[in-house]
């Protein structure tokens, strides 16, 4: 494989995996924006599942040397410090 392919794939995965975190980053979002309404623990299952799905998705990535070990980190520390806002604020309402 060209070197150049190998930069294109892991261009392309580290995209995918950040769509996919944004997806999450989203979901968190809605709810910050709907505090109002009660807890949901089913949408927290729906949160934590997809959370653990986005996680295992970069230890492939990284095990396949696509993308390295501390962006993968960056990705799940920015949407877990986006859950623990979002727990916080439920705490609060």
């Amino acid at each position: 494989m060209s070197s150049e392919v190998a930069v294109d794939h892991r261009q392309q995965a580290y995209a995918l995996l950040k769509a996919d975190a944004e997806k999450i980053a989203r979901l968190i979002r809605v709810q910050m924006d709907n505090l109002t309404m009660p807890q949901c623990p089913l949408y927290e299952e729906v949160l934590d599942t997809q959370m653990f799905g986005l996680s295992r998705e970069i230890d492939f990535a990284v095990r396949l040397n696509l993308i390295n070990e501390e962006d993968g980190k960056k990705l799940l520390e920015n949407l877990e410090q986006e859950m623990n806002a979002l727990h916080e604020a439920s705490q609060n309402s």
